[in-house]
């Protein structure tokens, strides 16, 4: 390294300020060689660029008592640029490297070029034209590298590899990184950002897993350097995602002991994944993935290249990501030294029969583990009685010597003079059906605050872990979704059964089980409505995530296969807080049953049980408030364009109707038009000629593009009369309604037809008046609908689906476009509207030329003077293309 000075302005640590005056001149200066001279950009670049970095060098001799030589002091200064533009074709004029009065740096487009290769010879300080725009973007100096630099594209990544054999690869690989501001590391340690990984094997791979650091394929580097152009950073998760190690990369796996569902399921995920799979035995696998609870013998002995897995390691290499240790996994054989051991201890010289029976009574006794009431202490058996215990007195606690002590101090304990049976087994003991009953509910509380703890430690807690292996499996505010107000409701019913367990093992007949009930009755109120209303939504969030999201669908595999979940799924265990509340309700009404009249707790669970009725009845008001709150969001991303003040607390959607519109309003005749109809307004929206985008969540989650159109949101106010317009020839299934809106002078008739079978008409329209009534305070709905003959008011369904009639609405809309796209002065609706109501005062409200087409409804008798579109045939529809403009204005009038 070569001793450089400083010219006269710099920026320079403390320490070397004694050393400027000691250092000779340096000129500093900036060279574009052949192609790079050309870009105009760069050019401009350059002349923001005023400043580079410069390394300093100072040779001092050794401190006394230090060994005899000389230490080099480095440093990087800031120094301005002198020349900031030199151009050149040759680049030996400038870069034989020896020349110590200039710090130069070369700008190459070319680092393959002639002129690459002899400036990088002679040591000179090469960087690409995308380090110069970098930091004219950033305001940032020209920095220092020991290397040539071409871009910034991997600046601050370190890298690592593994899994190489070819070095010239592994040499290519590593200029490129350098050339785009990366570092490399030999060893793997916490300072590697990325492992550059061929294969899932080795050391290395296996820490980058434990640290969660990125393991991704070479083709990322070779990427990164296509794009060295472009403005981005190759560290960005968007853009290395794709070039993810595959977990099952280099893997061949066979599957053994599934059904032929899961076996098919398991492959496609294996080649989603980056791997293969062969039947089992071929010679070229590398795993063979057991289903432990299936396959109690291996079907041929395994070779040492073969990894024999449990299917938790298939699982959790998914949820990972990354490929899991075998080590963990491995599947033991019948025949290995830990099961002889195991079946050894089971032998005990006893007859096939003893073991059969002992097998039977450990089976019964897991199976009703978690039905067994836990406060007692588990039976001491004598080893005489051991092989003459019966059955029942497996399935009752109460049958042996043990528990009868226990309770003997309990009111229903036994006499003085009772004697042992002679058979083995004690005599049973009568307890009131009041305590049964109770320590039952103590039973299925405990069961059920053993799920929610499953719940709640085998997937909630997990998926909320920080530093997970691959990252976040699921986003917080699908966990939010999914599990609700679980902990809240978890944390009630831990203290409803430490009270009850209370309850149970001090017990009497006049201590109260309601009071207990009662005590929780506003927590339970407050944690159960937000997880029962939502739990659809719960539902629907778990099914969508497995199907798109491969690490959670992993995950749910290897925790619903655990002892805990009793093979159950998470949507299976979710569904007991909705059965919970109707259970408990049952219950009481039991202990109820069997609770005599003169006791107190009588009263006292007659005020639970109402309780938890009303906890019931105000989950099922929220839920279907909720669902009608669900219900208007629907019709607002169904309609495009639909008003946000449709969304109100106190509206809901009660019906809809599909129909076609019989005249000009609200929309053109023939348009399939929906009805929304709510408590207290209708949402009129026609159905969209074309469907131009979807709409993509934050979430991840894409909606379907809207389907209809918004024309109107009408209060329920504004209409008059609903017109049943009786079925005739000409006139099917239709009605109308009679609207005033509060902008308009007159009335106006929207006429349409029901298209769905389904929809009875007099109910519908009663239904609507009924409604309408409601939001105009008025008692009789039946005055607001009237019976009128379609003629009067001239609405007719004839040819609606004929060829004629759909080529006239499409000319119709072709000449309403064309009218749009030539309309150069694109006059305000307001102003004509204005101009209009202005001529028709003056002229002492005179009929215009057009006042034959235009819609005048005062009242039903003077609906017959209304002219209908319907009645127009097609070469009319050509004559009064000139009245289009008056139609649309009529109702000004």
């Amino acid at each position: 390294m070569i001793a450089f000075t400083l010219p006269l302005r710099f920026t320079v640590p403390l320490v070397l300020y004694s050393l400027v005056e000691m250092l000779p001149r340096v000129e500093t200066r900036v060279v574009l060689v052949g192609e790079a001279g050309k870009n105009g950009a760069l050019v401009k670049a350059l002349q923001a660029v005023r400043i580079m970095e410069v390394p300093v060098v100072k040779i001092r001799g050794g401190e006394p008592g230090a060994e005899t030589g000389e230490k080099l002091i480095k440093s990087i200064v800031n120094m301005d640029i002198n020349v900031p533009c030199i151009k050149t074709d040759n680049v030996k004029e400038f870069g034989d490297g020896e020349n110590t009065e200039f710090e130069t740096v070369f700008v190459l487009k070319d680092f393959a070029s002639p002129d690459y290769i002899y400036l990088y010879k002679h040591d000179n300080r090469i960087v690409g034209p995308p380090v110069v725009l970098h930091c004219a973007r950033r305001e940032e100096p020209l920095p220092f590298s020991s290397r040539p630099l071409y871009s910034t594209t991997m600046l601050n990544l370190s890298l690592c590899f593994t899994g190489f054999r070819n070095k010239e690869e592994v040499k290519n690989l590593v200029n490129l990184v350098h050339h785009m501001g990366g570092t490399i590391r030999k060893d793997f340690s916490t300072k590697v950002t990325h492992l550059i990984a061929y294969s899932t094997h080795g050391e290395k791979y296996k820490l980058a897993v434990c640290m969660g650091t990125p393991i991704l394929t070479p083709t990322w580097i070779h990427k990164a350097w296509e794009h060295r152009e472009d403005v981005f950073h190759a560290g960005d998760e968007e853009f290395r995602t794709e070039f993810k190690v595959p977990p099952f990369q280099d893997c061949v796996l066979s599957f053994l002991g599934f059904s032929d569902e899961e076996k098919t399921n398991m492959e496609e995920r294996t080649i989603k994944h980056g791997g293969s799979h062969l039947e089992v035995g071929d010679q070229k696998c590398t795993h063979m993935v057991v289903e432990e609870n299936a396959v109690k013998e291996l079907p041929f002995v395994p070779s040492k290249r073969l990894y024999v897995v449990k299917q938790e390691w298939f699982w959790g290499t998914i949820q990972m990501d990354a490929r899991a240790g075998e080590s963990m996994y491995f599947y033991q054989k019948m025949d290995s030294p830990v099961l002889k051991k195991a079946v050894s201890l089971l032998s005990l010289n006893t007859p096939n029969s003893n073991r059969k029976r002992r097998r039977l009574r450990e089976t019964l006794a897991q199976l009703t583990k978690e039905t067994e009431i836990s406060p007692f202490p588990p039976p001491r058996k004598r080893p005489s009685a051991e092989h003459s215990m019966s059955m029942g007195s497996l399935l009752d606690i109460s049958n042996t010597p043990e528990t009868c002590k226990a309770l003997a101090e309990w009111p229903f304990h036994c006499t003085k003079h009772s004697r042992p049976l002679k058979s083995s087994t004690p005599a049973v003991l009568k307890q009131s059906a009041r305590w049964q009953v109770s320590k039952e509910l103590y039973q299925t509380e405990s069961n059920y605050v053993d799920i929610l703890t499953t719940v709640l430690q085998l997937f909630k807690v997990p998926l909320e872990k920080e530093g997970q292996v691959g990252g976040p499996i699921l986003a917080p505010e699908e966990i939010k979704t999914i599990f609700g107000s679980i902990p809240e409701i978890f944390d009630v019913h831990t203290r409803i059964k430490a009270d009850l367990e209370e309850l149970v093992m001090d017990w009497s007949e006049d201590k109260s089980v309601g009071d207990i009930i009662l005590k929780y009755s506003k927590d339970l109120v407050k944690a159960y409505p937000p997880f029962v209303n939502f739990f659809e939504m719960s539902k629907e969030t778990i099914v969508r995530c497995e199907k798109q999201k491969p690490r959670f669908h992993a995950f749910l595999k290897i925790n619903q296969a655990k002892p805990e979940c009793g093979r159950q799924t998470l949507v299976e265990l979710l569904i007991r807080p909705v059965q919970r509340l109707p259970s408990v309700a049952l219950l009481l009404n039991d202990i109820k049953k069997h609770t005599a009249c003169n006791n107190p707790d009588k009263i006292t669970l007659e005020k639970a049980i109402e309780s938890l009725k009303e906890v019931m009845t105000h989950i099922n008001e929220d839920k279907r408030k909720i669902e009608g709150q669900k219900q208007i969001f629907d019709v607002v991303y169904e309609v495009d364009g639909c008003p946000a003040n449709l969304l109100s607390s106190h509206r809901s959607l009660v019906h809809r109707v599909e129909t076609i519109a019989l005249g000009d309003k609200p929309c053109d005749r023939g348009e399939h038009v929906t009805l929304f109809l709510f408590n207290d307004c209708l949402e009129i929206a026609r159905k969209r000629h074309k469907v131009i985008s979807t709409f993509r969540s934050p979430l991840g989650q894409t909606r379907p593009a809207a389907q209809l159109k918004h024309i109107t949101l009408m209060p329920l106010s504004q209409i008059r009369r609903v017109l049943d317009l009786q079925d005739t020839e000409d006139c099917r299934n239709a009605f109308a309604l009679v609207v005033h809106p509060p902008t308009e002078q007159e009335n106006l008739l929207f006429s349409f037809q029901l298209t769905t079978e389904d929809t009875v008409k007099s109910t519908w329209l009663k239904m609507l008046c009924r409604h309408v009534a409601n939001t105009i305070c008025k008692a009789d709905a039946e005055d607001l609908i009237q019976c009128t003959e379609p003629d009067s008011v001239q609405v007719s369904t004839k040819d609606m689906d004929s060829t004629l009639s759909k080529a006239s609405r499409v000319i119709k809309k072709t000449s309403k476009k064309v009218t749009r796209a030539f309309s150069f002065t694109k006059t305000p609706k307001r102003v004509i509207q204005r101009a209009f109501m202005a001529n028709s005062t003056s002229d002492d409200k005179s009929p215009g030329p057009s006042s034959e087409n235009m819609i005048h409804v005062g009242s039903s008798a003077t609906l017959s003077a209304m002219h209908s579109p319907s009645m127009v045939n097609l070469p009319s529809m050509f004559e009064r293309k000139y009245h289009t403009f008056s139609r649309s204005t009529s109702h000004l009038f």
